[in-house]
């Protein structure tokens, strides 16, 4: 049986429950009569429950996802999604500046740390804290300061606490041989075809045309596939991102991000309206301020005179309305950071305060955690990769994110130890057109290519009739 995961009604009406708690909605009454119909909860880390609903049942699914999309948020006015109001929501927003120059070498560390932090992550994805803590300790890699390895770790923790399925295979240091495929990777390549195609003054739907070009569904999750599958019914963005898509809060977004942080050097404000355009296609609210963070961040770090990671994590706050959940997520997660030396200590607090609440793909949790490594590492490379992994959650993702920049606050390929790089022989696997088997050197220089082009301003809109 065919069981297509993150798109079927029955689980993504747990999800769109959770969703509801989370941003303030009542959803009581809903709740109830699903549960009294015998619809469950979602599936705790998986995509799909094991077995379909009945027919009578999914279609209550579909109604009663509608019926919470109708639902007020007293969160609305502090949360919204379009640019012009959290625009207006953001006191410190930066100013435009100059384009600021950005090296080849600088944009290939970034590139290779992001592959780096993912593939220390990929093993352990959806793992529970405690197994990828007991994993590492068992093999003497406790913070993680190289790449797992399941060599001497007993067989009963591991019966106890499985890798990743599908990354073991590539992704342990015994097995590494270059890249592996990771849609972490491949959302940064999609990117660069973008602007390739559209220029840095691109249209949403213009996102939504290359992923419907180039992007295997099979190579999508949660959001992204909701994002497609909407498409494909005839929805247009910003609907793409609302039509019963619990997950637009999710990490989908911020891991978009770099591209449109890396093509706008020393221009956060510039880089966060960019990394909007992409993500409303497929989410909302703090799925949408997670990328603008993240790719204010990355501008800020971009230049070779960037300040250090504190600073660019300021940058990166600037552009995230004040009074949302995000942003006092960053906040609080950043004041840890500065208030425990033992970073094992401050993911136990995150865990404790975001754990109960959301589920492990969701963007707030998770930016959290990114902005309190670079926070606790200084910006140091190993440091900062180490760190975000260990905490647990989406682990490739934020490992992704963390090296991305840790990667271009180091400056150049050689500055970052050869024990992380060297596996990855310059050599990355996709299932994107044109680029499996690419070399980061080639894809700095693609990158540098657009950050570099002129990019005109959009047209002005008709006169009104």
């Amino acid at each position: 049986m065919l069981r297509l995961t993150w798109v079927q009604p029955e689980d993504l009406i747990g999800h769109e429950l959770r969703q509801a708690r989370l941003d303030g909605r009542d959803a009581a009454a809903v709740a109830v009569r699903w549960r009294a119909a015998g619809g469950g909860g979602a599936p705790a880390r998986a995509g799909a429950s094991p077995g379909p609903a009945s027919p009578l049942l999914r279609r209550l699914a579909e109604d009663l996802l509608d019926e919470l999309a109708g639902l007020p948020s007293p969160l609305a006015e502090a949360e919204p999604t379009e640019f012009d109001r959290i625009r207006a929501l953001c006191p410190d927003w930066p100013s435009p500046r100059p384009a600021a120059p950005v090296s080849p070498a600088r944009l290939e560390a970034a590139w290779l740390g992001r592959a780096v932090g993912c593939l220390l992550g990929k093993p352990v994805e959806k793992l529970p804290l405690t197994g990828v803590r007991l994993l590492g300790r068992a093999a003497g890699n406790w913070p993680p300061t190289a790449y797992f390895t399941a060599r001497g770790v007993p067989r009963d923790l591991l019966t106890a606490y499985p890798w990743n399925r599908r990354s073991a295979p590539t992704s342990l240091a015994e097995n590494i041989d270059g890249m592996p495929e990771d849609d972490d990777l491949n959302y940064p390549l999609l990117d660069l075809l973008l602007l390739r195609r559209h220029g840095r003054a691109f249209t949403t739907d213009d996102v939504a045309r290359v992923w419907l070009d180039e992007l295997p569904p099979g190579r999508t999750f949660t959001a992204e596939r909701v994002a497609l599958r909407n498409l494909l019914t005839g929805l247009e963005p910003p609907d793409t991102a609302r039509h019963r898509n619990p997950f637009r809060e999710w990490i989908g977004a911020l891991i978009r991000a770099d591209v449109h942080g890396w093509t706008n050097p020393g221009d956060p404000g510039a880089a966060a309206e960019q990394a909007h355009r992409d993500a409303t296609l497929s989410h909302t609210a703090n799925g949408v301020y997670a990328a603008m963070f993240a790719a204010a961040v990355i501008a800020t770090a971009a230049p070779a005179d960037a300040p250090g990671v504190h600073a660019c994590l300021r940058a990166g706050l600037a552009v995230v309305p004040p009074g949302s959940r995000l942003a006092g997520a960053v906040r609080h997660a950043v004041r840890l950071a500065g208030a425990h030396d033992d970073f094992d200590t401050v993911v136990d607090r995150l865990h404790a305060v975001h754990s109960p609440a959301h589920h492990w793909v969701h963007a707030i949790p998770n930016t959290a955690l990114i902005a309190a490594a670079l926070t606790h590492a200084d910006g140091d490379f190993t440091g900062s990769v180490s760190r975000v992994v260990s905490g647990g959650w989406d682990t490739d993702s934020n490992g992704a994110t963390a090296g991305g920049v840790a990667g271009l606050l180091a400056g150049s390929p050689a500055a970052l130890p050869e024990h992380w790089t060297a596996p990855l022989k310059n050599r990355l696997a996709t299932s994107v057109g044109g680029f499996d088997g690419t070399g980061f050197d080639t894809l700095a220089h693609l990158t540098h290519r657009e950050a570099t082009r002129p990019c005109p301003s959009p047209p002005p809109p008709p006169p009104l009739p």
